[in-house]
């Protein structure tokens, strides 16, 4: 029980219960419908999608194991047999094993306290998925079934903020790079590391990697180091306005070279020149100076039409649908592999048809026509390379289920991607 007691803060739950362990497929029927005024419910198949708060699926859950517990001792006779056949009623969940992957190995302690006495059982499927099953320790359907819900909900939350990005890279800054990063997983391959975390980690080590190692393509002047002795130095500058070190190049600023911008951080004027060529955003604090453009391909389109039907939590207005399409192509210079092909997309994405919606919709398509919305990188759902895949800005890709399953309702949803937009000068 203590397992199930950690989940009481999960207020909206859907659980999905198979009507095949019943004897009586009317059983299941009966228990869910005697009390259809405490959740919502639909038929799928041979399964019940059941909505709700945990306690009102958690006496559910006893009602269906009272029923199944009776026709089980019946047949079976003894609880060790019934054990061995409680998981079963729990269904497997499909998964990626890129996110699996990052999960095992930069996230263990979370997912020990989700899956308490449960075990998990990964079942390979192909190169890119596997199928886990729930095992309880004892016999107990009801907390594999929360178990379940619970990894469900974490799962969906680490692939959502996953990011998968590949640069240039040896195994001794590997190394370094790991210690700095602890969050983030390197793997090295043919002078590449591809880097794999969540979103925020991701971008602050591209950031790293941009004042540390890609001016120096981009600054004539020859670094003082290397990235592995930067990689723990310090960029703070010196107290002595006359002997000032550009963070760029690491050199002495000269006088009448000096470039300072309104968030007061100072450079080589020709090294800021040609730094904003690569990316128009102040090389220490981030802050944006000028249009910011992507490495979405061109060509894409992006269209929108509308239609009546409500959006959870949005129910007096109608919904907006945006439909994008990038077609395939080859990758240019400015993408991870210059002259390969790479696999377009279709994606769909949801907004409410409110005031606040529709100022969002004016906000994405400005960062369409930035090329800020794809890119093109590894996907963390289908572990392909070189195919189009989301790029920062989150959107919303069902129509329910909640932020766990990319749908509403989700209240913050529109301020957050407001705030992610903001970040790249769209506001």
């Amino acid at each position: 029980m203590s397992a199930i007691s950690r989940a009481e803060f999960f207020t909206d739950i859907i659980l999905s219960i198979d009507e095949t362990p019943f004897k009586d497929k009317g059983t299941l029927k009966n228990i869910v419908e005697s009390r259809k005024d405490c959740y919502s419910y639909e038929k799928k198949g041979s399964c019940y999608r059941v909505k709700g708060t945990f306690e009102q699926l958690h006496k559910l859950v006893r009602r269906c194991q009272r029923a199944t517990d009776h026709h089980s001792t019946a047949t079976h006779g003894r609880t060790g047999q019934h054990s061995h056949h409680a998981s079963t009623r729990v269904k497997s969940v499909e998964v990626s094993r890129v996110v699996m992957d990052y999960i095992n190995k930069k996230c263990e302690e979370k997912l020990g306290k989700i899956l308490g006495n449960c075990s998990l059982v990964p079942v390979p499927q192909s190169d890119i998925a596997a199928q886990i099953t729930f095992r309880p320790q004892s016999d107990s359907f009801r907390q594999a079934a929360f178990v379940r819900q619970r990894f469900i909900t974490f799962y969906q939350r680490v692939a959502s903020d996953l990011h998968i990005i590949s640069v240039p890279g040896d195994l001794h800054e590997h190394n370094k790079l790991q210690r700095k990063f602890p969050t983030l997983i390197f793997e090295p391959s043919n002078n590449k590391l591809t880097v794999m975390g969540p979103f925020p980690h991701i971008a602050e080590f591209k950031e790293f990697l941009w004042k540390n190692r890609s001016t120096k393509h981009l600054v004539s002047k020859p670094p003082t180091d290397s990235l592995s002795n930067r990689i723990s130095a310090s960029s703070s500058a010196h107290k002595d306005p006359d002997d000032e070190s550009c963070p760029i190049c690491m050199e002495r600023i000269v006088r009448n070279k000096k470039k300072t911008l309104r968030c007061k951080h100072s450079f080589c004027s020709d090294c800021l020149e040609k730094a904003f060529v690569y990316k128009p955003v102040c090389p220490t604090c981030g802050e944006l100076y000028g249009t910011l453009k992507g490495t979405q391909p061109d060509g894409g389109t992006m269209k929108v039409t509308k239609n009546t039907s409500p959006l959870p939590g949005y129910e007096k207005y109608g919904t907006i649908v945006i439909h994008y399409y990038i077609p395939r192509g080859i990758q240019k210079e400015e993408h991870p592999s210059p002259g390969q092909p790479y696999e377009g997309a279709s994606r769909t994405a949801y907004l409410p048809d409110s005031p606040e919606g529709r100022m969002v919709l004016g906000l994405l398509r400005r960062a369409f026509d930035q090329r800020l919305i794809f890119t093109i990188g590894r996907s963390t759902t289908s572990g392909r390379n070189n195919t189009v895949t989301w790029n920062d800005i989150h959107h919303k890709t069902s129509t329910h289920g909640g932020p766990t399953h990319y749908g509403y309702p989700d209240p913050e949803y529109l301020s957050r991607v407001r705030d992610e937009l903001k970040v790249k000068g769209i506001e």
